[in-house]
Formats: structure tokens, sequence, C-alpha cells
């Protein structure tokens, strides 16, 4: 089972690989440099949501301290492009740390209110501070190659992948996440450090949002606080993963490439009703959470385990308990 997976899986990195050497049309290249995209955010989102169990509205906002650090390093201290880079990742964990202090002491839709208002005071200040632009924007130093993009783009989602895969799926930081994720107080009574770790998780999923939005942002050429530090981006987030699955890579995955494929054909062929899309991302999460609160993708092997599984099988272990054997009596871990 695991050799047809690892096939699956090469066989899709080489058609991604390959596919802008046949497909030379732009505006398909821009929508698939979209899709992967997105695919990186949602996974990144899912670090602190779905493994850590706290639900950032403001997801957003590293995406667009990404954009605007790359912006302003590029074109106001003239640094080249690659120099500028890992700084929008750098800027994005920075903001991470310093907001987590306060706002991870918070649990439940106290934290989701409390990065929402991040969220919104950092676009406040793009908002009214000279050196991004204000209201009208920045516009950078164009660069039109969109095979440098589609392919700078899946590297970075690539590699994103494969260092939260080990992170959380084959290391056991991942089970102690999950394990504050279940219960918060046991995970202490195991001996593990739950302010540390929520902020570890916190960094995590802000840096590769922020190198993301560094590389959005050189690729658009133009940003401005509404695009790129407004709610859409953390909506969308949401909607992708609770639809997709929390607490896996590939449920987020999946739920990116559904929602961004639905968006985009609605964006061509209904453009003019904005409004409506937002009250179908809306449903899709009230649906998800009614009908399929596992996502599509626990949802699929739920059933599959549930089918395969013999009819007196006990269940398995809860994580909390199977944490106990990777996690260290002292405190700190």
């Amino acid at each position: 089972m695991k050799n047809r997976g690892a096939t699956i899986l090469a066989i899709l990195v080489a058609a991604l690989l390959i596919l802008p050497l046949v497909v030379h049309d732009t505006f398909v290249l821009r929508v698939l440099t979209e899709g992967v995209m997105w695919i990186g955010l949602a996974i990144a989102f899912d670090v602190i949501a779905g493994y850590t169990g706290y639900l950032n509205f403001g997801h957003g906002a590293f995406f667009g301290i990404g954009a605007y650090t790359i912006g302003i390093l590029m074109m106001q201290a003239n640094l080249p492009f690659w120099a500028a880079l890992p700084a929008g990742g750098v800027a994005a964990a920075i903001v991470a740390l310093i907001a987590g202090i306060p706002t991870l002491r918070l649990k439940g839709a106290y934290f989701a209110i409390a990065t929402w208002a991040l969220s919104r005071a950092i676009q406040q200040l793009a908002l009214n501070v000279e050196f991004t632009g204000g209201p009208d924007g920045m516009r950078l130093e164009a660069f039109l190659n969109p095979q440098f993009f589609y392919y700078l783009m899946l590297i970075t989602v690539g590699v994103t992948f494969a260092i939260l895969w080990y992170l959380l799926e084959r290391a056991p930081f991942g089970l102690k996440l999950k394990a504050i994720r279940e219960d918060e107080e046991g995970a202490k009574a195991l001996g593990l450090n739950p302010t540390k770790l929520k902020m570890q998780s916190f960094i995590l999923s802000a840096l590769p949002t922020g190198i993301l939005g560094g590389i959005y942002a050189y690729w658009i050429t133009f940003i401005d606080p509404s695009s790129t530090l407004g709610d859409l981006v953390s909506d969308q987030a949401v909607v992708m993963v609770v639809f997709g699955g929390m607490g896996t890579l590939f449920g987020p995955a999946l739920g990116a490439i559904l929602i961004f494929a639905f968006k985009t054909i609605f964006w061509a062929y209904l453009s003019d009703f904005q409004l409506l899309y937002l009250i179908i991302l809306g449903a899709l999460i009230a649906i998800s959470v009614i009908f399929i609160p596992n996502g599509l993708w626990g949802t699929m092997f739920k059933r599959k385990a549930d089918a395969t599984r013999p009819q007196h099988q006990p269940e398995p272990a809860s994580e909390p308990a199977a944490l106990s054997a990777v996690a260290a009596p002292e405190e700190g871990n």
C-alpha cells in the first residue's frame, strides 16, 4: 500500500514538473501557479489549526507581511529578490512570535477573535503609513516569466510539504501538538510544555506563509492592503482546511484544489456576484462542520478503515494516550 502511494505521489510530482514544458498558455500557467500557492497556504494554516487545535483567523496577516516585506526591501532598499525573499518569512515568523505571547494564552473563539483583530490592525497600519504606499498600494518591478514563478511556487510548496510531513507525521513533535489539541491539561500531565509547543507551531505556520506572500508580491507586481491583508486570504484558508480535512496534510491540499477550482470557475462566469461567493464559502464551512466534521479526506479514510477493520477489533488508542510512549517526563519539551 505504501509503495502504491509512493508511486502515485512520484507520478504526480513528475507531471507537475513537466507541465510547463507542454502548457504554453500564460493564463493557464498563472491559474496553476495560484492553485499551488493555495495548497501551500492551506497546509501552513493547518499546522496551528488542525494539528494544534487553534483556529487562526489572522493567517492572511502573515501572507501580507511577507508580501510587504519583499516590496519594501526590493523597491526602497534596492535588495535583489533572492536576498529579500527569506526576509519575508522571517518577518512573518517574528510577528507570530510577538503576537503569540498574548494570543496563545487564549483558547477557542477568543484566540480566533484575537488573531482576526491582529490581522485588521496590521491592515490598518499598512493603510496609514507612508512606506507601504498607504491605500494606493505598492508597485514592484515586473519580471514577466510565468514558468519561473510556477516552478518557484511549486518548489517552495513542495519543500514546505516535505518538512511539515516529517515534523508532523514522523517526528514526536506532531504527536505532541495533537496531544495539546485533544487535551491541553493532559499534555501538561505528560510533562509537555504547551506554551512552548504552541509558539513553535504558530511560528512554523507563519514562516512559509510569509515566503509565499513574498513570491506572490513579486509575481503579481502590485500589492495593496485589501488584496494581501484582507480577510479573504484567511477565510479561504479556513474553508479549504475544514472542507478538505483538518489535522492532515493531504486533506488541506485536497480542499485547496477543489475550492480553488470552484473559485476560478465562479469568477470566470459569475464575477458580478461577489457577495454570493462569500455566502457559498460560509455555507461550505457550515455543511462541513455538520455533515463531514472530519473533512473529505478524513471521511473517506474513516469509512475505508471501518470497512476493513474486523468486526470485534477494538478501537485504536487515543492520541494523548499513545503519546505517553514518546513524551519526555521533564518540563520544557
